[in-house]
C-alpha cells in the first residue's frame, strides 16, 4: 500500500507524532493508515537497506521508538519496507520505493 503525501504532510505528521524531535520516541502509533505509513516509513529509516538484522535486532531498535514494537515490526513487513526470512529470525531492510 502506498500513498501520495506531500512533504508538508510528512512533516507536521512526524512533527506531531514525535513530539521529542524526529529521532526520538514515537508518542502514539496511529490508528489512520496514510499516518501509520508515515511513521513506518520514518521508523524504516534507522535500518541500512540491504543489512541484515535478527528479529532482537530489529526489536531493540524499535523499541526506542515505541513500546509496542512488534506491530511496528509487522507493519514494516506488510507493506514490504522490510523482508522477513520464512523462519521469521532475519529481516532485511527493503529499497525505498
Amino acid at each position: 500500500m502506498t500513498f501520495n503525501v506531500s512533504d508538508k504532510e510528512r512533516e507536521q505528521a512526524l512533527k506531531n507524532l514525535f513530539r521529542q524531535g524526529p529521532d526520538g520516541p514515537l508518542d502514539v502509533f496511529p490508528s489512520k493508515e496514510k499516518r501509520k505509513f508515515i511513521v513506518a516509513e520514518h521508523l524504516a529509516n534507522r535500518f541500512e537497506i540491504g543489512k541484515t538484522y535478527s528479529e532482537q535486532e530489529v526489536n531493540e531498535i524499535l523499541k526506542r521508538a515505541h513500546p509496542d514494537f512488534a506491530t511496528i515490526r509487522r507493519f514494516f513487513v506488510d507493506n514490504r519496507l522490510m523482508e522477513r526470512s520464512d523462519d521469521g529470525r532475519v529481516y532485511k531492510r527493503t529499497e525505498q520505493r
